[in-house]
């Protein structure tokens, strides 16, 4: 990807900017416009700032341990428990890029069928997927300049896409609904996928100030902006589907690349960060060859994924790595611990699975307050009471040989 300080604040911003402007973002936060906008703008901003933190403070950890976020890890799971979730980061990630191949090629399809009649998907999902893989291969250089220049023309396609939205109707009513809990965790849980990837990027940071506030303000902007998009898009258009709003503003070139880039500028990360995973299990095997092999991957999934279950990849990953990296933060902030060393942090992985748990049983009670908080909050609770307890049990212990010595 680079070298240790090599990424400025700046180009933080345009990183996580990047990352933010997808479709993904758009078709999220259109499933938030029932509660209209302006109860919806408050909650996407709510949740982003709550899940933008978390994200930005584990960037900390690597910019600090100029690790990637998986090697990171070990000093609060252990090595082998590193190897444990670096397993289902890697899952998650070809995922994502399945994902974000198959909505860039619905995408187009309308497009393209449009303009040019013609719109068979294999052919274009196979020719976005090689376009990611390209530019996952010169990654260290698209992030820098090309990936600057990528975002700053997204950042205006995606201007005169709102515009094109605001001035096509008005605001209209919508028969299905979504409560405030809801919406609120659809907000926090975009900024915690990314929590196994964030430090792959400011450990190469030049500043800490510059990467947090970089990744901070870059992904809380832009992932924000998006899901407003989608909010207003759904409202005006009467529809929550992105592709659709897209295809029937008649953007032409302009909504080809608006798919195409937002595409490509988020989903080099989900493969680059694949390898980044693969590497903390198996260091020796060659990075080159792991971007061909989960590019593939990711390309053939796309093919048979069920988009339908979209949401429900979303809250799976909230639910896993919202307990994980909550003992994550409390090891290396809170009690300072390194268990590097260890193979297993077995109290962390105890509260932490209490807390997946904890998310599901909450998600239908359907809280103000969505499920990630009280699923890391009982997280924070288990481990302080298991370290406390150990901890008595131990000097207990040691009190109980001396007596009898």
């Amino acid at each position: 990807m680079g070298k240790e300080g090599t990424l400025g604040g700046l180009n933080q911003f345009a990183l996580w900017f990047g990352a933010a402007v997808s479709l993904a973002e758009i078709m999220t936060g259109s499933l938030i416009a029932p509660l209209g906008i302006k109860e919806g703008i408050a909650v996407i901003l709510a949740g982003h700032l709550i899940g933008t933190l978390i994200l930005a403070l584990v960037g900390v950890i690597g910019f600090r341990e100029k690790s990637p976020s998986l090697k990171s890890s070990r000093l609060s799971l252990g090595r082998y428990g590193s190897y444990i979730i670096s397993v289902f980061n890697i899952i998650q990630l070809v995922g994502w890029t399945a994902i974000m191949l198959i909505q860039c090629t619905r995408s187009l399809q309308s497009i393209t069928g449009k303009l040019f009649g013609f719109d068979n998907f294999t052919v274009l999902v196979i020719a976005i997927g090689i376009l990611v893989g390209i530019w996952a291969f010169n990654a260290h250089r698209g992030i820098n300049l090309i990936n600057n220049v990528a975002v700053v023309l997204l950042l205006l396609l995606c201007v005169l896409m709102l515009r094109s939205v605001l001035q096509a109707g008005e605001a209209q009513e919508f028969a299905s609904s979504i409560t405030f809990g809801a919406a609120l965790e659809l907000s926090i849980i975009m900024p915690l996928t990314w929590l196994p990837l964030i430090s792959d990027y400011t450990m190469l940071g030049k500043s800490r100030a510059g990467s947090f506030w970089g990744s901070f303000g870059g992904y809380f902007l832009g992932s924000s902006f998006m899901y407003i998009i989608g909010l207003l898009s759904a409202t005006y258009a009467g529809t929550p589907d992105p592709i659709g709003v897209m295809a029937g503003l008649n953007l032409g070139i302009s909504a080809v690349f608006i798919v195409i880039l937002s595409t490509v500028t988020t989903t080099f990360l989900d493969v680059y960060s694949a390898v980044m995973s693969t590497s903390n299990i198996s260091p020796g095997v060659s990075r080159k060859n792991l971007i061909l092999i989960f590019t593939a991957l990711g390309t053939l999934l796309a093919m048979f994924f069920p988009m339908e279950q979209y949401e429900n990849f979303l809250y799976m990953i909230g639910s896993l790595f919202a307990p994980i990296f909550t003992i994550v933060l409390m090891d290396y902030f809170i009690y300072k611990d390194n268990r590097s060393m260890d193979a297993f942090n077995i109290t962390g992985f105890v509260a932490a699975i209490t807390g997946v748990i904890t998310y599901y049983a909450v998600t239908g009670m359907d809280l103000l307050i969505g499920s990630t908080i009280p699923a890391m909050t009982v997280t924070m609770v288990v481990y302080g009471l298991i370290r406390l307890i150990s901890k008595y049990l131990v000097l207990k212990g040691d009190k109980y040989a001396k007596q009898n010595c």
